[in-house]
């Protein structure tokens, strides 16, 4: 048993090390723009959220989780780890949606109705972007397990990246060049607060639910198009 989930693991690796080094060199890159100052308009140093803003986020990785969300499922599926029930998984990809949809008012109640300011008000945001990520799991949990892995090879470069930006104040969006007084705080908590968790607990259950959404949506639309042409050629050979 301890052989075969070694074996696993070292597929999970092997599938995830391309994503992981274009995705580590797209951080480089953007981190490159931006202490270069090339155009703001693709290398904006502004901080961004989940929503893209402009078109700076084509050198970002926060979109390349859709891509290579596809890329796992697909490769997957193709290899005999599909979701047991793709209805399933489709319905916890649906619920993370939903929670990406609803925290934010939900946030802003807890925010005014408990008096919850920042930096507190942020474990409530990061909860509800882990429990997203989490209920992927019952969905198709290989899946899962494989975007756990490429989570944490995307955020743990763009972590290290925001320590060294916030020691030296590189004037980056990696270390909130430009953002209200209330982030400027001491050398640990700051990095605590806006790099640490953020980036290795709620981005990776972001990348989690992103990934796992488009990967299900490009698993349902292979299989209905090989079901479709099944048809089409059963038809042609009757007539």
């Amino acid at each position: 048993m301890s052989d075969l989930n070694e074996g696993l693991g070292s597929s999970r690796l092997r599938l995830i090390l391309v994503p992981g080094v274009i995705t580590f060199a797209v951080t480089l890159l953007r981190l490159t723009g931006e202490l270069r100052h090339w155009s703001a308009k693709w290398f904006s140093l502004e901080t961004g959220g989940i929503i893209p803003q402009g078109i700076s986020w084509v050198f970002g990785i926060t979109w390349l989780a859709a891509i290579f969300g596809i890329y796992f499922a697909l490769k997957l599926a193709r290899g005999g780890h599909g979701p047991r029930s793709l209805g399933k998984a489709a319905v916890f990809a649906g619920l993370g949606i939903v929670i990406f949809l609803v925290f934010s008012p939900i946030v802003a109640r807890i925010h005014s109705a408990f008096n919850v300011d920042f930096p507190q008000i942020l474990i409530f945001i990061w909860l509800f972007w882990i429990l997203a990520g989490v209920l992927q799991y019952f969905g198709w949990p290989k899946l899962f397990k494989v975007l756990l892995l490429y989570g944490y090879a995307a955020r743990i470069p763009v972590a290290i990246v925001m320590f060294f930006a916030m020691l030296g104040n590189w004037g980056t969006h990696y270390d909130y060049v430009g953002m209200p007084p209330r982030f400027s705080m001491s050398p640990v908590p700051r990095f605590l607060w806006l790099a640490f968790f953020p980036q290795l607990v709620a981005w990776v259950g972001f990348t989690i639910t992103l990934g796992a959404v488009a990967g299900i949506l490009a698993v349902a639309i292979s299989r209905l198009s090989k079901s479709l042409l099944r048809r089409k050629a059963i038809s042609v050979d009757v007539s």
